[in-house]
């Protein structure tokens, strides 16, 4: 807020901090209006991505998203009748105004998660991140087999090598046992 002229009537103060508080809350509305259109464009490229254009998908998820809007919408209209009441002299705590965009980001996420399009992006990216996980294991494996470093996979065949050997060994162990109680009867 701007610096008070103290030597400014009551009704000019107030006047000037309405009109302080109007733009504030209008600066504050543009902006969360902004942030809702560039989730808008960065959900609606991930979902047209993801869905590989089927237009079935495409659809649930545009649902899926008009629904979280009107959540958004319905937030902001509660806000603004927080705000005519708190300018009608009614006491209002900051932490409605809170509760109110934090239960309305938990519904809309609710409504955009809920959705088959939402499903079908984030296992397109799960599985992009696993085989990501995939090559970044091979390349490891390569960088320490060329800095001459054991790696998981000689450890585990290792591991399967001593297992056949017990086995063989287990084998051989039992054939000399019956060669042996067959040669003392």
């Amino acid at each position: 807020m701007s610096e008070q002229n103290y030597d400014a009537s009551p009704g000019d103060q107030w006047s000037s901090f309405v009109e302080e508080s109007n733009r504030a809350f209008a600066d504050a509305f543009e902006r969360n209006v902004e942030a809702q259109s560039r989730f808008v464009d960065a959900w609606l490229d991930a979902v047209e991505e993801s869905t590989e254009n089927t237009s079935e998908m495409t659809e649930e998820g545009l649902d899926g998203y008009a629904k979280a809007y009107e959540v958004w919408m319905t937030a902001s209209e509660d806000v603004l009748e927080r705000v005519a009441d708190a300018f009608e002299g009614e006491e209002v705590a900051v932490e409605d105004f809170r509760d109110i965009w934090l239960n309305a980001a938990n519904e809309s996420f609710k409504e955009v998660m809920s959705t088959s399009a939402f499903a079908a992006m984030t296992g397109q990216r799960l599985e992009e991140t696993l085989q990501l996980q995939q090559e970044l294991d091979e390349s490891a494996e390569a960088t320490l087999h060329t800095l001459g470093f054991a790696t998981e996979g000689d450890v585990q065949e290792v591991g399967k090598r001593l297992v056949e050997l017990e086995r063989r060994q287990h084998a051989i162990e039992s054939k000399l046992d019956r060669v042996i109680d067959a040669m003392e009867d």
